[in-house]
């Protein structure tokens, strides 16, 4: 923004490039959005430097300057018209100059018409769920998780490059579409956050809000959920992948035919080793977090599964509390896993820790869904 950079007006050293070499200043912009909002940041940044210096600077030479020691003799006086139209005036100019631009770059970012594709995002404790709506890949729903091995997490192994900032499955966009992003939440308010796009949105339950992006260049953008949701806020990471059109479209056929692979799934039966492996994974996925990999939870919260009445129970009440959750408590809906993905995480934990309960078909759990 050639406006701001002369508002700024120190020859040149205000805007975006300098500043991305600093490690705790913004991301570097991959959309003309998140650079717009950058410049403002540089502007204001910039002014309130410029307002500092002049304003203590004069405070500081008043100070010395005339101080008693020199003899000097405070002023008697109480009013100044000159002086209360000066610093009522200039800050109304500074204000004028900061709205105008900010203005604009609130207008566009609300401003979700046109979009290409659009993307539901469903907040969950903890992890986002993606489900395309509108668009090339229209029908593609899926979990993103955080990534990162319990070992790095618990020090137990040397922290990755990415950590907590890796998912199983990334949000995929196609390079220069506009991106329309619906956000709302299944349990507790959290918030989409990707800085390299300028978008932050909270997701709220019971509400549909929406924002938008239009990346500008291809790469993996990374960002974690900006509210304070619950006890793994800090493990709930939004990742992003910009491909190339051709990539986006081989990415949907891609994705489908795995979906259509899947759904053959349900009518398969399995063998206990196999939805114990399967099982396992799931559940390091979707539900370590609260019940923890010794399935003893973190009670009162997060009861224990180890020799729990659900898990060694009947099969029907374990499907349900699974796929429904329960109202009222923590344990919240998991119908947006397939079902021979529950089939088998409910078995292993009807046969993990001590229980043997027996295994579930992915058929018994489509059966139960309502």
């Amino acid at each position: 923004m050639k406006v701001v950079a002369a508002l700024a007006g120190l020859g040149g050293l205000a805007l975006s490039g300098t500043a991305h070499a600093i490690a705790w200043n913004f991301q570097t912009p991959a959309s003309r959005l998140a650079a717009e909002i950058d410049d403002l940041h540089q502007l204001v940044m910039w002014l309130i430097i410029v307002i500092f210096a002049g304003v203590f600077g004069a405070m500081f030479y008043s100070v010395y300057a005339h101080r008693k020691s020199k003899g000097h003799r405070a002023e008697q006086f109480h009013e100044n018209t000159a002086v209360e139209i000066i610093w009522t005036v200039i800050p109304a100019i500074i204000l004028v100059a900061i709205a105008v631009p900010v203005t604009k770059v609130v207008i566009s970012q609300k401003d979700t018409s046109g979009a290409d594709i659009t993307v539901k995002v469903t907040g969950y404790q903890w992890k986002w769920g993606y489900d395309y709506l509108k668009g090339e890949g229209e029908g593609i729903s899926f979990l993103s998780t955080l990534a990162t091995p319990r070992a790095q997490i618990e020090g137990t192994a040397p922290k990755g490059e990415n950590y907590l900032l890796e998912v199983d499955n990334e949000l995929v966009v196609p390079v220069g579409k506009k991106i329309r992003i619906l956000t709302t939440a299944a349990d507790v308010i959290h918030s989409w956050f990707l800085p390299a796009f300028g978008v932050k949105q909270d997701a709220i339950p019971g509400f549909l809000r929406d924002t938008w992006f239009r990346a500008d260049r291809t790469g993996t953008f990374r960002g974690q959920c900006a509210e304070l949701c619950g006890k793994e806020h800090g493990f709930m990471p939004t990742v992003v992948r910009v491909v190339s059109a051709e990539d986006y479209t081989k990415w949907v056929a891609e994705f489908k035919q795995k979906s259509a692979k899947a759904a053959e799934d349900d009518t398969k039966t399995f063998t206990l080793q196999d939805l114990m492996q399967r099982g396992e994974k799931v559940y390091a996925a979707n539900c370590v977090a609260c019940h923890q990999a010794n399935g003893r939870g973190t009670p009162p919260a997060f009861p224990p599964l180890a020799g729990s009445k659900t898990a060694t129970g009947p099969k029907e009440g374990h499907i349900d509390t699974v796929l429904n959750g329960r109202p009222n408590t923590a344990m919240q809906p998991f119908k947006q896993l397939s079902n021979a993905e529950l089939a088998a995480v409910i078995t292993y934990e009807r046969n993990s820790w001590g229980n043997k309960a027996g295994e579930v078909q992915p058929a018994e759990v489509k059966a139960r869904r309502k």
